[in-house]
């Protein structure tokens, strides 16, 4: 039995880890109790067997859903032959005892359901032991205990807890999974005003509002509110190729992925999380030489290896754990975190004094590897390159130094950087650069062609109107467009070919259209990239272009 579309999942998270719940009243997803820790339920990645929460009717429904007001509590509307119920799924937020819990109430006429949890541990490896408790039935495995309390009569059979109630309308039922007693109701009660009181600080007028303000709601989801730090996603494994093995753990930090997803909390009038976050990565920097990526719990074992018992999404193997790009040199990473930290600044966002001079040692760290290839924004496997986004991106660091030096009054050693950001100017503009083609390229010497190269001018790095600039756009149009929307590259990358289009950078075509002027052009795309959210307002990491299915990692920050 395969899992749903990846399109028919929602998401809902506590600021801890995240669950993703189907439009059939199935939990496939939820790791425990961090995003990265291993997950108990993955039916996502395997069968039933692995590990699911389904409540739902006895008899066959369709469903409507929808998320309740600005929040992360998603209700699913099942219509059946006999009645309406609505289940409502959240993981509560402020300070409650970490759980899910899910409420019935019974809409129309009478409607018979069903629930089952099977609790596997280990990614989907281990049943758990299951003994009765006080009005509750105690799991046990993995080092930690979850309990599972119903307002109707519990049963174990076996591995799982199953139950059963019928529901008139008006009438309703609830059920809680965690480590401790949470009041179902009032639990509801306060998560809801608890985002509503968030989304109520994002700052984004206009015709966009309503989209921005759920984007944002998602981020915050992805925010670890114990240390500020953001994974770029809540899964592992969902595949950017169907049936592929384009498979990768998303689950931590990369530093990359959180400082763009800063940069949007922060325009979006969000300075907490921007500051917690600024503070975390201050954190990282204190440690030594910088890293691609970071697990939320600062012990966690990040090499990549394989559950090689769970049979993938949809047969897409292997399923990953760990992440191999730990272990990769990024430069570009460099400029994503200084211009974070400049806009931080420049916002008036206090951070903290000994971050300046973390922030030196950064641009040093540039200028000694600046020249080195590396395996650049999309972390090829096919062996590192003279990327021409990661020299533009050093470039970033070094310029928003020298900005922050100049207009904050900060110690800088300004005429070696000036010098430094000079000659990095001049190498991307000499050796980045097809003068027979017209455009900048992949890499240096190279003709391939990269979307990360539509973030020129949006960096700073050239204006929209200088000519190479716009023969660059030109060429990613005539040659990555695919179905409307933007391949990353034309390139080899060590992997076997045939990945979906990356959505960020189909966006990323419609902020240079409109750096351009071509305002039409870029609403026209942006309108239909905000068309393929799905009906909770969740986009996947890329999108099969003649489909439409959603492909990769979800929901994805980036």
């Amino acid at each position: 039995m395969h899992p749903p579309p990846i399109a028919d999942y929602a998401l809902i998270g506590d600021g801890a880890t995240a669950a993703l719940v189907s439009r059939a009243g199935a939990i496939d997803w939820l790791c425990w109790p961090r995003f990265d820790s291993p997950a108990c339920l993955a039916a996502l990645l395997g069968t039933p067997e692995n590990g699911q929460w389904i409540l739902a009717p006895e008899a066959p429904f369709t469903t409507a859903r929808r998320m309740c007001g600005d929040s992360m509590i998603v209700e699913t509307v099942f219509t059946t032959g006999e009645g309406d119920v609505a289940l409502r799924d959240f993981m509560p937020t402020g300070g409650d005892a970490p759980c899910i819990v899910r409420m019935l109430q019974g809409r129309r006429g009478r409607v018979a359901l069903s629930m089952r949890l099977a609790l596997r541990f280990g990614y989907g490896a281990r049943p758990p032991v299951l003994t009765d408790g006080d009005e509750a039935v105690r799991a046990e495995g993995d080092g930690f205990v979850l309990l599972l309390r119903g307002s109707v009569k519990l049963l174990r059979e076996a591995d799982d807890v199953t139950a059963a109630c019928v529901l008139a309308a008006g009438e309703q039922a609830w059920f809680v999974l965690g480590v401790g007693g949470v009041d179902a109701e009032d639990a509801h009660v306060r998560t809801q005003a608890y985002w509503a009181g968030w989304s109520a600080r994002t700052e984004v007028p206009g015709i966009y509002a309503q989209a921005v303000r759920r984007s944002a709601l998602v981020l915050k989801a992805l925010i670890d509110g114990r240390s500020g730090a953001m994974v770029a996603a809540p899964t592992t494994s969902l595949p950017e190729q169907p049936g592929g093995g384009r498979n990768w753990d998303y689950r931590f930090c990369w530093l990359r992925d959180s400082a763009l997803a800063a940069q949007a909390l922060l325009a979006a009038g969000h300075r907490a999380e921007v500051a917690a976050w600024a503070d975390w990565l201050r954190g990282r920097l204190a440690e030594g030489e910088l890293r691609v990526l970071y697990p939320i719990s600062g012990a966690l074992d990040v090499a990549e290896r394989e559950a090689d018992w769970l049979e993938g999404y949809r047969g897409a193997r292997p399923v990953r754990v760990g992440n191999g790009a730990a272990g990769q040199i990024q430069i570009d990473v460099f400029g994503e975190l200084m211009d974070t930290l400049h806009d931080a600044r420049a916002a008036g966002i206090a951070l903290a004094p000994e971050l300046w001079a973390l922030q030196c040692r950064l641009v040093a760290q540039v200028e000694r590897s600046w020249l080195l290839e590396d395996a650049g924004i999309w972390e090829v496997r096919g062996g590192p390159r003279h990327f021409t986004h990661s020299k533009v991106m050093a470039w970033v660091a070094v310029d928003r130094g020298i900005r922050d030096a100049e207009r904050h009054d900060l110690p800088a050693p300004l005429e070696a950087w000036r010098a430094l950001r000079g000659e990095i100017h001049a190498a991307v503009c000499a050796q980045g650069y097809d003068f027979d083609a017209g455009c900048f390229t992949q890499s240096f010497g190279a003709r391939d062609l990269d979307a990360a190269l539509l973030l020129i001018p949006r960096v700073g790095f050239l204006p929209a109107g200088d000519a190479r600039v716009a023969r660059t756009i030109g060429a990613i149009e005539r040659r990555l467009l695919r179905g409307g929307l933007v391949d990353r590259y034309d390139s080899a990358d060590g992997l076997p070919p045939g990945e979906g289009a990356f959505l960020a950078c189909s966006f990323w075509l419609a902020d240079a259209m409109a750096l351009q002027g071509r305002l039409e052009e870029a609403r026209g795309l942006f309108g239909r990239l905000l068309g393929l959210c799905n009906d909770v307002g969740l986009l996947a990491e890329e999108v099969d272009p003649a489909t439409g299915d959603f492909l990769g990692n979800f929901p994805q920050g980036f």
